[in-house]
């Protein structure tokens, strides 16, 4: 008996795999500006290979001290980005951000200038490699922690690029007043900010922070979705965001959830993402059905 149920896991696993077929691709993306050799990870769904349609692109953000292969290698579920590209019909490209670019052009380090190579460099390459469409009416983004932070500054300082824009657990306050952190954590953290914008001052840091973008959020008019788990550090920012965006009368989708910065919650965050960009694809008439 406990025999015929391990076979039975194995060809339920093997079904549910075969049952999805999208592919990982894995592509180099070189940055003339910043003189760097980096890669990017691509899922491209079955069915882009077997018709002639510009698909949607969801350009899928990692992490702090993370790199461009945090997602597929990371996540629980190995079939998750795969399930979801075949699901909705789209590309998920999954750049490189080093390990604290925050996505910025960094008014310190000339090699860290990832705001113009992500919106310029990146999004030229995949449109000249892949069938995608062109415009911002295809083009969606979200990401988690620092990827979260530099998916709603990419997409809210270039409307022209994105229609929709999302994060999870999302760093969204530079001024870290309001980060749950230990005494080290933050010592360590403020480093980092440090060397890509210089000694904090709230002055200096105020432009970069998103929850300082509200106004420029609601006069775009992106679609607008960000989470955050109740047990996490950076649960306050993403409070603070909503209540501005309520304030001034932006609509958005935001949601709290039981869980902290982990992989599991993000697991649990990104279909409901994705779920919210298909809806707006639809209704832009870019959604490949």
């Amino acid at each position: 008996m406990l025999l015929f149920r391990f076979l039975l896991s194995i060809s339920l696993q093997i079904l549910s795999i075969a049952a999805f077929s999208a592919k990982v691709d894995s592509l180099d993306v070189p940055s003339a500006i910043m003189k760097k050799n980096m890669r990017a990870a691509i899922v491209v769904p079955e069915s882009y290979s077997k018709g002639k349609a510009n698909y949607p692109v969801l350009y899928l953000l990692h992490g702090g001290f993370g790199h461009f292969n945090d997602w597929p290698t990371k996540l629980p579920d190995k079939t998750l980005l795969q399930r979801l590209a075949d699901q909705y019909n789209l590309l998920i490209v999954m750049p490189e951000g080093e390990i604290f670019s925050y996505y910025l052009d960094s008014p310190v380090i000339k090699d860290s200038q990832f705001e113009t190579y992500l919106t310029k460099e990146v999004i030229d390459k995949i449109d000249k490699t892949y069938r995608t469409v062109r415009t911002n009416k295809g083009r969606v983004i979200t990401g988690l922690s620092m990827g979260g932070y530099g998916a709603l500054f990419l997409a809210t300082r270039h409307p022209d690029l994105y229609c929709a824009a999302g994060s999870m657990s999302g760093a969204l306050n530079l001024d870290m007043t309001s980060w749950k952190l230990t005494p080290d954590m933050e010592k360590g953290i403020k480093g980092e900010f440090e060397k890509i914008l210089g000694t904090f001052s709230s002055d200096s840091y105020a432009p970069y922070s998103v929850i300082n973008m509200v106004d420029k959020m609601k006069a775009n008019e992106l679609k607008l979705i960000f989470d955050c788990g109740v047990d996490d550090f950076l649960i306050e920012p993403n409070r603070e965001l909503h209540r501005r965006l309520v304030f001034n009368q932006t609509p958005h989708d935001y949601s709290e959830r039981p869980g902290g910065h982990s992989w599991e919650y993000w697991q649990n965050s990104l279909p409901n993402h994705v779920l919210f960009f298909n809806h707006v694809l639809k209704a832009n008439g870019t959604a490949v059905q």
